[in-house]
């Protein structure tokens, strides 16, 4: 379970070079990670893509393969090999850092063989009314992993473990349709989006079947036992009917005698459809707060011309703080990638001061935007453009120190101004000291806030402000920030 005031690193990009060498850098800086304030990395998929060395590891070929065999034309991943893989996470686990493996149980892409089956075409846009009868189709559904030869699982995948697929062989340039395979249905309790959003893409599991889910929870046993992960981030799970994860969790939980933390990826700007999501699990799960980091979007292209009243309006981190983890970029919504939704880099320092300082929620730092990032892929016109993602480390450093030394006790909020607002934290018996958070993003602000320690001296930790305050007799001062920017003033 995720610590007091715990945060998880993001720790990996879309981008993040291919050559293997992701699993050393995190194992070179898993003390570093710690002593800046990481209680818990989330890891990107370990195990072999259909694209081989370049797969970012949601085009899953084998869930048993981490980099131990040679299938795909490669024995490692994007990211290393299994020992890479393992010998990082020992060292999170020694510097005191939780792991949190991707899990991508959607889909099986790059199958081994075709087969020939009968299905049903869809379009693409419309699960719910066929645009043809039945017939035959030939597709690469045969899993049998030619390069583990049976280590670890003898299961193979063929045709009846999928519900749909998108690929024809007879017609294997027609992008548009989807095929459900003959005697069954689109698994039930997943996003309405196009009518039924069961299928997303490649092979996907029915999990309506009894041998799929076996599966499922047989190799959740093995990777637990196999890697002593902490939890799983679970990849697009508005695709996978909802009551399987209860079932999932309490049995992986029972098999390794403790609490695993699961957050899952159900990605709509949706608070009705996110707080359901919660709900339809029984509240065993915790979901990536869409709306806030939509909010987040919006308000920095807004340049100053959005209501910062309204920031958290409309958020998991607002309705159901328990079970929201915050984060303000990730690997889908950076430039040139498939949600693409950035957030200026100017407003950066403001959202993760919002995610990183405040007690609602459980925060999730971008690797990107701890390290930066240098890439170039094309756009959806097809032309390839630059991209340079500015490191903020500096300043999460600091917010990290002041969420590990100052992030406690009651908070009272100042949420009363177009462009500025702040809040405070009054500290509590073991961190006695208290903070003041100060932003705008529109011109330079300033305000009166209450930080119940009279006579007390505050310092910008952001070093915008060079002065320091001192409060009155009532425990009361004004607080100042720079424009488009913020500072977080702590006491002395």
């Amino acid at each position: 379970m995720a610590e007091i005031n715990g945060v998880m690193m993001q720790c990996f990009h879309w981008y993040t070079p291919t050559g293997g060498r992701l699993w050393d850098e995190v194992n070179q800086n898993a003390q570093a990670l710690a002593d800046a304030g990481f209680t818990a990395l989330w890891l990107p998929p370990a195990y072999k893509g259909f694209s081989g060395a370049y797969d970012v590891g949601y085009g899953v070929y084998d869930m048993y393969d981490l980099g131990e065999f040679d299938q795909r034309d490669t024995v490692a991943t994007k990211y290393g090999t299994r020992q890479q893989y393992l010998e990082a996470i020992q060292s999170l686990h020694q510097a005191g850092v939780q792991v949190y493996a991707d899990g991508v149980l959607n889909h099986r892409m790059g199958g081994d063989a075709p087969e020939t089956f009968q299905a049903t075409p869809f379009h693409q846009d419309d699960r719910l009314h066929p645009i043809g009868d039945r017939y035959e189709i030939k597709s690469y559904t045969h899993f049998y992993f030619p390069g583990r030869k049976g280590t670890y699982s003898d299961f193979e995948w063929h045709w009846y473990h999928f519900d749909a697929v998108d690929y024809n062989a007879y017609d294997p340039n027609n992008h548009s349709t989807v095929y459900l395979v003959e005697g069954h249905y689109f698994d039930d309790y997943v996003a309405l989006e196009k009518g039924n959003f069961a299928y997303l893409m490649g092979c996907d599991l029915d999990f309506q079947s009894e041998a799929v889910r076996n599966e499922m929870i047989d190799w959740g046993k093995w990777y637990l036992d196999t890697t002593q992960v902490d939890g799983f981030r679970l990849d697009a799970i508005k695709h996978i009917s909802s009551w399987f994860f209860p079932d999932w969790l309490d049995t992986l939980e029972a098999h390794v005698g403790k609490d695993l933390f699961m957050v899952g990826e159900y990605w709509v700007p949706n608070l009705e459809s996110l707080l359901w999501y919660i709900d339809a699990v029984g509240g065993r799960m915790s979901v990536f707060d869409v709306c806030l980091h939509y909010n987040f979007h919006y308000a920095s292209k807004a340049g100053g011309n959005y209501d910062m009243r309204r920031i958290l309006d409309g958020t998991v981190m607002q309705h159901r703080p328990t079970h929201a983890v915050t984060f303000v970029e990730n690997h889908d919504s950076q430039p040139l990638q498939a949600l693409e939704s950035p957030v200026e880099a100017w407003f950066k320092p403001l959202a993760y001061a919002l995610i990183l300082l405040r007690q609602e929620g459980y925060p999730c730092v971008f690797y990107a935007d701890y390290y930066g990032a240098d890439y170039q892929d094309r756009g959806r016109d097809g032309n390839p453009y630059p991209i340079q993602m500015a490191s903020h480390r500096w300043l999460i450093d600091k917010f990290l120190a002041a969420r590990r030394d100052y992030a406690y006790g009651p908070q009272y909020d100042y949420f009363d101004h177009f462009n500025t607002i702040g809040w405070t934290r009054l500290g509590d018996a073991e961190h006695p000291k208290a903070m003041a958070v100060l932003m705008s993003d529109g011109p330079p602000g300033s305000k009166w806030m209450e930080v119940g320690k009279p006579h007390a001296e505050f310092v910008d930790i952001t070093k915008h402000s060079p002065i320091s305050i001192k409060t009155n007799e009532h425990g009361w001062a004004e607080f100042y920030c720079p424009g488009g920017s913020l500072s977080v003033w702590v006491e002395v």
